[in-house]
């Protein structure tokens, strides 16, 4: 007696090849996506500017960051900002989208030379500068600044002569005069 065998139906026989690498791939991805969004979070904790600290003596106290730039926040007008302390820069520079939220308008045009080459912008009065505690009125002010954000602005001489800057190992000391 012969027995005949007859073929299974294919949806009994469990998940085709297709969708099994379909799911390995989506695994895959989404394991590599999370990975890399946990390095971008360390990354950016790592990389949080230091500290500032006011003394009573109304010195602000600046630590370097890891990226070995000094860095404090800051308002311009009201609206706040993060400065990067740049020595040599000769003036306060701040972003075309914030120098409109903080009411920079006008001013002349200019052309700054910078590190990375010339660019366009303008020269505008603001009404206030603040670096922690430290306030100076009626600041002129650059406009044209490229940031890695629109918050991003640099503080420069013109702010800075207004005050005794000294650098000590990894702080740097803004007294009041």
């Amino acid at each position: 007696m012969r027995l005949k065998s007859t073929p299974r139906p294919t949806t009994a026989s469990g998940p085709s090849p297709q969708s099994v690498a379909r799911r390995g791939m989506l695994g895959f991805l989404l394991f590599w996506l999370v990975v890399m969004g946990a390095l971008y979070w360390a990354m950016q904790l790592y990389l949080k500017p230091a500290g500032v600290k006011v003394q009573a003596d109304g010195t602000v106290v600046i630590a370097r960051g890891r990226d070995g730039h000094f860095r404090v926040e800051g308002a311009i007008n009201g609206q706040p900002v993060n400065f990067l302390v740049d020595t040599g820069a000769s003036t306060v520079s701040v972003t075309d989208p914030l120098a409109a939220r903080a009411g920079l308008h006008g001013g002349e045009p200019v052309r700054f030379r910078t590190a990375n080459g010339e660019r366009e912008g303008r020269m505008v009065v603001a009404s206030q500068v603040r670096a922690a505690s430290l306030v100076v009125s009626g600041l002129r002010v650059g406009t044209g600044y490229t940031g890695a954000t629109e918050q991003d602005a640099l503080l420069g001489q013109n702010f800075l002569r207004q005050f005794d800057v000294e650098i000590r190992g990894d702080r740097m000391l803004i007294h009041p005069r």
